[in-house]
């Protein structure tokens, strides 16, 4: 059994156990529990629901693992012959959480 939910402006195919990395989350305190409720598909066995756009009274539950930011990724921009250089980092903050129930 999976579903995919879209949380963050991106969506993602879960099921029980999986740990994946999501956007910050408001409530990013470790061990909480979270609800899902946007969920697009749901697959079980032969039997598919795809909702419109979302499934209604459908739900993923999900713990809190831990919240952070990401390795920094650099950004230059330059331009040749006219002495232009500008490096900036960036720092990705993220969610990790794990499936509980779909």
């Amino acid at each position: 059994m999976f579903a995919v939910i879209e949380t963050g402006g991106k969506q993602y195919v879960v099921e029980k156990g999986t740990i994946l990395s999501v956007e910050k989350l408001s409530s990013s305190k470790k061990d909480d529990k979270i609800v899902f409720d946007k969920v697009l598909l749901i697959a079980e066995k032969d039997e598919i629901s795809i909702g419109a756009p979302y499934i209604k009274g459908a739900v993923v539950n999900a713990k809190i693992l831990e919240s952070g930011r990401e390795k920094k990724k650099i950004v230059f921009r330059y331009h040749s012959k006219t002495r232009y250089r500008k490096l900036r980092g960036h720092r990705q903050p993220y969610t990790s959480v794990q499936i509980l129930s779909v």
